[in-house]
């Protein structure tokens, strides 16, 4: 079980990584996305417990973080449209899993496809933005605007279907990252990191709050999210 959980980190871990690819998607997939937000936000009522359950998938998260950003900057540089596809892939590859999820606790209805709809069109307009928008390279990033790219990063993180890579793409600070998590440069990760617990403790109230009150239609956008984030990937679209 401990190995279990511990390669699902590595593979939690490489999503924070790889674009389009989302954390929060692969615990869904996994089937741990509810027990690790219900052990998070309760750590201090059993703490021996919570620990047992996230140590080894926090493990294998920091492994696959540092792991996959030293794999991913040569396989981005030596096969771009190769790995891009494969990519897309993955993430169609997890759409049956998402839905075979939802359908599983609720009965499914036509109208939760209108979410679906919604976030796919929301995960569009952030591509276009993203192709639009001028990157930030000669920007100067300090203590604070690091630690607030973390807490929106975490969004990516925590929130299934969103692509924190492409928060980090739309911020200018994707290459960056890899180049820090590559080498381990502690005077970028740090703030980033503070950022990234704030905003997650944050992200995981509210995902919870709309697991309890809107299980389906929260599912649905979720799946929404997923397809648009392949547009940021499909390396021949010009938009």
């Amino acid at each position: 079980k401990f190995l279990k959980s511990f390669f699902q980190g590595i593979l939690i871990g490489a999503g924070a990584i790889l674009p389009g690819i989302s954390s929060g998607v692969l615990c869904v997939i996994f089937g741990i996305y509810e027990n690790l937000l219900n052990c998070v936000l309760n750590f201090f009522k059993n703490i021996k417990e919570n620990f047992k359950y996230l140590f080894p998938i926090g493990l294998g998260s920091l492994i696959g973080i540092v792991l996959f950003g030293n794999i991913l900057k040569y396989l981005f540089f030596a096969y771009p449209i190769q790995i891009k596809f494969i990519f897309i892939g993955l993430i169609l590859g997890s759409i049956p899993a998402l839905v075979k999820t939802c359908t599983s606790k609720v009965k499914f209805k036509p109208s939760y496809l209108i979410f679906t709809f919604v976030t796919l069109l929301v995960g569009i307009l952030l591509v276009i933005l993203e192709k639009k928008i001028s990157r930030f390279n000669d920007v100067n990033y300090n203590f604070l605007f690091l630690i607030i790219s973390g807490f929106l990063m975490s969004a990516g993180i925590i929130i299934p279907g969103v692509s924190n890579t492409l928060i980090l793409m739309l911020l200018g600070i994707y290459e960056h990252y890899l180049d820090a998590v590559s080498i381990i440069y502690l005077p970028f990760l740090f703030p980033l990191g503070i950022g990234i617990i704030i905003g997650s403790i944050f992200f995981m109230k509210l995902t919870k709050f709309l697991l309890d009150k809107f299980y389906p239609q929260t599912f649905f956008a979720i799946i929404g999210f997923t397809l648009g984030s392949i547009f940021i990937l499909y390396p021949r679209i010009h938009i």
